[in-house]
């Protein structure tokens, strides 16, 4: 009897770890993440700050103007840190992400543009946001491709599509092919990385 009961402990012990593993292991890369970016270098880099981009400004009436070509804007962490709130840094400068339904702006249904908190590029219209039930802002469009880059992400063990600023390279968020007509697609951005500016009359 003594020998089934230490054996079924044996089993139960070994499920436990087996059903513990993979949350450890993922609390252990969010840790070491989190303390590898705090204690990265912040230098900026000569050819980083001498790169070009080009996007295409609006006016605060949501007027297209004609493309320019500036300069990337990129600044040391510590600077980022004085600029920018706990959260806004964290989101898009660690590529973190808003709590679902926690902010304002997935309900705003004003017209407007959302700029890039950081830089203010123009980002978003609110022509293209649309209620996609997620508790961050949607959009199915971008107010112009060129204020945009998209790459592969595959943190957290998924494949996304990251959304990033392409004037300083703040994390807005992901696109899914999950959106409305025409574009089908769902630009899920965090609040923290927009600046919601309505447009003036």
């Amino acid at each position: 009897m003594r020998s089934v009961l230490e054996g079924l402990k044996e089993e139960i012990t070994r499920r436990r770890a087996l059903l513990i593993t993979p949350f450890a292991f993922a609390g252990l890369v969010a840790i070491s993440s989190r303390k590898g970016s705090d204690s990265e270098d912040t230098t900026v880099l000569a050819s980083d700050s001498n790169s070009d981009v080009t996007i295409v400004p609006f006016t605060d009436t949501g007027e297209r103007l004609a493309p320019v070509t500036v300069k990337k804007l990129i600044r040391p962490n510590a600077e980022w840190r004085k600029i920018l709130n706990a959260e806004q840094f964290y989101v898009t400068r660690r590529q973190g992400t808003d709590t679902a339904f926690t902010g304002t702006y997935y309900q705003i249904h004003a017209s407007g543009l959302y700029r890039c908190i950081c830089c203010g590029n123009a980002l978003f219209s609110s022509d293209a946001k649309f209620d996609s039930g997620t508790g961050w802002p949607s959009f199915s469009t971008a107010i112009a491709d060129e204020n945009i880059h998209v790459h592969k992400d595959v943190s957290m063990f998924l494949e996304r599509v990251e959304v990033a600023c392409r004037r300083c390279d703040a994390h807005l968020g992901h696109v899914f092919t999950d959106g409305p007509e025409p574009t089908y697609l769902r630009y899920c951005i965090n609040e923290s990385a927009l600046r919601f500016v309505r447009f003036s009359t």
